[in-house]
């Protein structure tokens, strides 16, 4: 396994880019966590294997489930979807900052 604290790791920065794509959402900039989940897929082969994966697969997970809740958030609007949205944003934050604070102190996620 490699040094987490290796900040000449290349791949550090893709973790931390696609934490922050998924955070900007929070500003209505709701195309970004596609494009970091892209990121994540495009360049997971280049972390299996380190500590780095783990992130990976937590943002990955991250931005499939806030897609589904979004959407079946959207879909009970009238009912209790703003029940469903203020859940689904408060778990999403949490997903944001716990991972970030993970990768800032060099620990894996687990899994």
């Amino acid at each position: 396994m490699d040094n987490p604290l290796d900040t000449a790791n290349p791949n550090r920065k893709y973790v931390l880019i696609v934490y922050v794509l998924q955070a900007l959402a929070f500003i209505g900039l709701f195309f970004l966590p596609v494009m970091g989940v892209i990121v994540n897929y495009i360049k997971l082969d280049d972390v299996r294997g380190s500590w780095l994966e783990s992130h990976f697969r937590w943002q990955i997970r991250t931005f499939w489930y806030a897609l589904l809740w979004t959407v079946l958030a959207s879909l009970t609007l009238p009912i209790f979807g703003w029940l469903l949205w203020a859940a689904m944003s408060v778990w999403y934050f949490y997903r944001i900052a716990k991972g970030w604070i993970y990768y800032a102190d060099g620990k894996e996620m687990y899994r």
